[in-house]
């Protein structure tokens, strides 16, 4: 894939970042969601590209647009599968949380994993900490090779958990261990990708969240060097017989962060919404507003973050012009 595609994906992240900040704190996180696919399906258009969503808001009955098997682009090379998340924390706009982004990754025709809508255990660290990570050991077992690993004394770690009923048992264990704690209530992408860039105090991701977030987690850390181990969790049999259907054979599999993107041919790109671990978020000014984003390339490992000035009355009509600060 030309590296200049990742910069124009950019332009969609930003997009759907611009039109669902608006919501920021009305407590709409469906409006919020709507604004950035509608925005992102726009913005999309523009696109030098044959793109295809593996990855989206659902089956082709279950939304209007960016559905599982819908063409974006403009029909030309190259071909690419896309996993898209337009609002990944739809409830952190809606009540001004933290870590909300708009999120594009893209890669060669099958080369990412045929999520179904389900859970998924996952467990993400640091390249420095790839072979210190199993599924197959105690949170505890982790936790203290991950230390290894990294050199430090494990009261120092910081472990990022969704705040979930379900992970009582596991925040429970992890406060034994010594651990520092930090507890979100949504933005497990986010949190996967910051435990390998620098800088952002993230040292592991655990506990359950959406396998979607999962593929999408995965692609970024094969741009950004880190480690992912993950395993469905469907939440019925209905779930476990959909995810067979899509081409998970054996649900007990535990997938790295390489059988869930593969090959070199990946590029990420997400922008924030809201302020975060990694990415600042919408700042709207008078007639325009800033934006802060990540692109990244598994080929490379080139990691850029972009600060973009926005001009609403240059701006392509998906991005609306009735925005005034």
């Amino acid at each position: 894939m030309d590296r200049n595609l990742a910069l124009e994906i950019i332009r969609v992240t930003e997009a759907a970042a611009l039109a669902s900040a608006r919501w920021l704190g009305k407590g709409d996180g469906p409006s919020a969601d709507q604004a950035a696919t509608d925005a992102m399906r726009k913005a999309f258009d523009d696109v030098e590209f044959d793109g295809t969503i593996v990855i989206g808001e659902g089956e082709r009955d279950e939304a209007p647009m960016l559905y599982i098997g819908e063409r974006v682009g403009t029909g030309h090379v190259p071909a690419v599968d896309i996993a898209v998340d337009p609002l990944e924390c739809t409830n952190s706009v809606a009540y001004a949380r933290p870590n909300a982004l708009a999120v594009v990754a893209m890669g060669n025709s099958g080369h990412f994993l045929n999520a179904p809508d389900t859970y998924m255990q996952k467990i993400a660290v640091s390249n420095l900490a790839r072979d210190a990570i199993s599924l197959e050991k105690s949170p505890t077992e982790n936790l203290k090779d991950i230390a290894k690993a990294l050199d430090r004394y494990i009261e120092n770690l910081t472990v990022v958990i969704l705040d979930r009923d379900r992970h009582k048992d596991l925040i429970n264990e992890v406060r034994k261990t010594g651990c520092r704690i930090q507890l979100i209530p949504d933005g497990d992408v986010s949190a996967a990708i910051a435990t390998a860039v620098p800088g952002t105090g993230v040292d592991v991701l655990m506990g359950t969240g959406g396998a979607p977030e999962g593929v999408l987690a995965a692609a970024a850390l094969r741009c950004v060097g880190g480690a992912m181990q993950a395993r469905l969790k469907p939440r019925s049999d209905a779930d476990a017989e959909r995810a067979k259907k899509m081409g998970v054979t054996d649900l007990n599999q535990i997938f790295t962060e390489e059988d869930l993107a593969r090959g070199d041919d990946i590029m990420f790109a997400a922008t924030g919404v809201t302020n975060g671990d990694m990415l600042r978020g919408v700042i709207f000014q008078k007639g325009g507003g800033m934006t802060h984003s990540i692109v990244m390339r598994a080929r490379t490992r080139t990691i850029r973050f972009i600060e973009t000035h926005h001009s609403f009355d240059g701006k392509p009509v998906y991005v609306s012009r009735d925005v005034r600060a």
